[in-house]
């Protein structure tokens, strides 16, 4: 039987996929494992922008009432914030309905323990085995039935800890932010612009059904565009629930989480600051970060994809930085999640400190091509492609003749019904060739398009 959560929650369609009963379900079955520790619990709720949010937040919070939970309702904020909240707030746990970088027809449900960190598999799967054995809760009445709170300063307590964050002065600088019209729309223009900087902010008006469309981290195009245009040095791009970030230097090159990782560990190590001198990255990051690392005397520490293994591995070994290609970078000694704002916040610091512009600073990490094909599949034939013999001798005779100058990597995704197939090389004609031919072996069996 497919797990419900996946590794980022519950997701899907909303009304189709991810309905209200569901959400009802979820709300009362998280309360009631959490209660086993406190027995009234205080949870946090929080959203991004899009339509279906208001409708799933009803529900979850019917559900975590009637099993005597008190809801502290946070409102539009992005995924990070409750991270952060949830400790500033003293509450028992946090819930987070975004379904982050995905179009606007999609969310989802994610829950964060009291120390801000999403919860434990173990624990998941004991509020989905409530769910699935139609267990019947206790069902408190009277002064016993949960209270919705409403926390009006919850933005501001956010954004005034990211601003704690900047030990520099952003003054003369010039930047350009992508809001995706998602979480991030109220609270990063005030932001940088209270740390100093100039700035110029587009896709923050979010109308319920435009989160994440043609804007935010995963289309970071008309960022590039915007900041050459305007003379800024430098842009930011954040998805629908702020929790990645995307960059582009004074140029409109694009800075992906990879390069901005990279420069973060330089400067964090000559500082002093990186926790045993290791980085902690993803089977998706470049061959180019790695050796630049290396010659930095940088150990890169790699896990599956995935911002929880990420974490789960800097836990394990004490290492304070850590974070995917896509954008999600932590930083383990300010929060416990990825937090695009902050990774902005923590890379201007790097950029003001040594008197660079962006360009210059990202030329220390020089990256390989790589292209990304997606090949969508029925959810019930990624686990049959991914071990399919004829795939697996398609993607083996292409890393043989790629050698020591590429890598091919074949997953399925842990969000959407995606096989991702993506090739790394040194002839950016070459590497797309081989992804398309993967790719159409996969079709050719299995049958779904490339998205």
């Amino acid at each position: 039987m497919t797990r419900m959560f996946g590794t980022d929650g519950v997701r899907g369609i909303a009304n189709r996929d991810l309905t209200t009963e569901l959400a009802m379900k979820l709300g009362a079955a998280g309360a009631y494992v959490i209660a086993n520790e406190a027995h009234r619990p205080r949870i946090l709720i929080g959203c991004d922008t899009r339509r279906s949010a208001d409708m799933l937040c009803a529900a979850l919070v019917a559900g975590i009432c009637s099993v005597g939970g008190d809801v502290i309702n946070v409102g539009e904020i992005p995924t990070p914030a409750l991270a952060y909240l949830v400790r500033k707030y003293g509450a028992d746990a946090a819930v987070m309905v975004s379904a982050s970088h995905n179009s606007m027809e999609y969310n989802g449900i994610k829950w964060f323990d009291r120390n801000g960190y999403k919860l434990s598999d173990s624990i998941e799967d004991e509020i989905e085995a409530i769910i699935k054995e139609e267990r019947q809760l206790t069902r408190p009445e009277g002064e016993d039935v949960g209270k919705l709170i409403f926390a009006k300063r919850a933005s501001d307590d956010y954004a005034e800890y990211l601003r704690s964050a900047c030990d520099v002065s952003l003054e003369g600088l010039s930047i350009v932010l992508d809001c995706a019209n998602g979480a991030s729309y109220r609270i990063a223009g005030k932001l940088f612009r209270s740390l100093g900087a100039s700035v110029h902010c587009f896709a923050d008006e979010p109308n319920g059904c435009n989160i994440n469309e043609h804007c935010g981290s995963t289309h970071p195009e008309r960022l590039a565009e915007l900041v050459q245009e305007l003379g800024a040095d430098v842009g930011f791009a954040f998805d629908g629930d702020a929790d990645r970030v995307i960059a582009c230097d004074e140029f409109g090159n694009i800075v992906d989480g990879d390069k901005f990782m990279g420069v973060c560990a330089k400067h964090l190590k000559s500082e002093g600051k990186l926790a045993s001198d290791t980085l902690v990255i993803t089977v998706m990051s470049n061959i180019g970060l790695k050796k630049a690392m290396a010659e930095s005397g940088i150990t890169c520490a790699e896990t599956a994809v995935g911002d929880r293994y990420v974490l789960e591995r800097m836990l394990k070994d004490g290492y304070s930085l850590g974070g995917e290609q896509s954008g999600h970078i932590i930083f383990l000694d300010k929060n416990t999640t990825g937090d695009g704002m902050l990774s902005a916040v923590m890379l201007l610091n790097v950029l003001v400190k040594n008197k660079k512009t962006m360009s210059q600073l990202m030329s220390a990490i020089l990256t390989y091509p790589q292209t990304l094909v997606n090949v969508l599949v029925d959810t019930k034939s990624q686990t049959l492609i991914m071990d399919d013999e004829d795939v697996k001798k398609a993607v083996a005779d292409i890393s043989n003749e790629l050698a020591d100058n590429g890598r091919v990597l074949l997953r399925k995704s842990g969000t959407e019904p995606l096989i991702r197939v993506m090739v790394e090389g040194n002839d950016q004609n070459r590497i797309e060739s081989y992804a398309i031919s993967i790719a159409k072996k996969i079709i050719s069996k299995y049958g779904g398009r490339i998205k």
